[in-house]
């Protein structure tokens, strides 16, 4: 496979963890594009949602931040939250000028494009589905929970995802860009609320599985309480897979770093632990690991976004 010097780039997944990624991304590539979910029924995303019928513009907001092409004053802007206000306080600015922009031009798409302009971004970001999702789980005590927010908060371990409506369609932006992609990134992120989501799209999974380029999945550093508890990298994967139907990914990255003593002490409180990190064959040997030292150097244990971005890049060159 011959690879131009700026790969082209999927990255599918939602939160932190693909704005992170991206922002390491940017310095290498300006072929990217980001799928992101838009299940977030939770906090200022939530409440737009909710009262004015828009997508959650939180992750959307987040990754168009990251793919700026200068950290100037428009981008701490954008990702303002008011501290009060009747009605105001809790939402971020950014939000709020990107359901503005979706009132302007029309369409939620032609919004993020055009804040894209004003922010200079490197890369495309694209909504997984342009269709209002509701996250829906079936719980191991048999209980049916409806919603992001409240399957996170509910006590019993999760056993299924659901979308509704289950037929809903991805935006044909981020199908061309899987055609035509070096690699697809999927993670990091929240297992069931960043990643799962964005693979139930109808016909998202056949696109990346008819695709050449190839396939990642980036593992969390930290296990999450109620979701992921005890996981391995492996257990994240075959929870992918039972979901899916398929075995989609070429390669797996994890953390090899050590996590420093106070960090991990934070965390442990939280009930949080490091992802063990598996050598052993996955999903029949079909997965080849990359493992490096990915730990940020921040007060949290998050992937440090260039490192992350360099093992990729440096696999996806091993390629050509």
């Amino acid at each position: 496979m011959k690879i131009a010097s700026e790969p082209k780039v999927v990255v599918v997944g939602g939160g932190t963890g693909l704005s992170v990624l991206l922002k390491g991304l940017k310095e290498y590539t300006s072929q990217l594009t980001a799928v992101v979910t838009v299940s977030d029924d939770g906090g200022s995303s939530g409440r737009l949602r909710a009262q004015l019928g828009v997508l959650p513009p939180g992750d959307i907001r987040s990754c168009l931040v990251a793919l700026a092409e200068t950290e100037n004053l428009m981008d701490k802007v954008f990702q303002h939250r008011f501290l009060e206000g009747d009605g105001l306080k809790g939402h971020s600015l950014g939000n709020l000028l990107l359901v503005a922009m979706t009132e302007i031009t029309g369409d939620f798409e032609s919004a993020i494009e055009e804040v894209s302009k004003v922010l200079k971004v490197r890369g495309k970001v694209v909504p997984a589905t342009l269709e209002q999702v509701v996250l829906a789980a079936s719980m191991h005590d048999g209980t049916t929970v409806y919603g992001e927010t409240a399957i996170r908060e509910y006590p019993a371990s999760i056993e299924r995802l659901y979308l509704m409506p289950d037929n809903c369609q991805p935006v044909p932006a981020s199908l061309n860009a899987i055609a035509e992609a070096d690699a697809i990134v999927v993670g990091p992120g929240s297992l069931y609320s960043s990643i799962i989501p964005n693979l139930l799209v109808n016909g998202l999974t056949d696109a990346i599985k008819a695709s050449s380029a190839a396939t990642f999945y980036i593992s969390n550093i930290m296990t999450e309480q109620g979701e992921t508890d005890g996981f391995t990298a492996a257990d994240h994967l075959k929870v992918i897979a039972d979901h899916i139907g398929v075995d989609l990914f070429d390669y797996m990255v994890v953390n090899s770093g050590k996590i420093d003593l106070p960090r991990l002490e934070r965390y442990l409180a939280e009930k949080a632990k490091p992802v063990a990190p598996i050598y052993e064959p996955i999903l029949d040997g079909k997965v080849e690991i990359i493992a490096a030292d990915l730990v940020s150097d921040d007060e949290v244990a998050w992937h440090h976004p260039d490192k992350l971005a360099r093992v990729i890049i440096d696999a996806i060159h091993k390629l050509d």
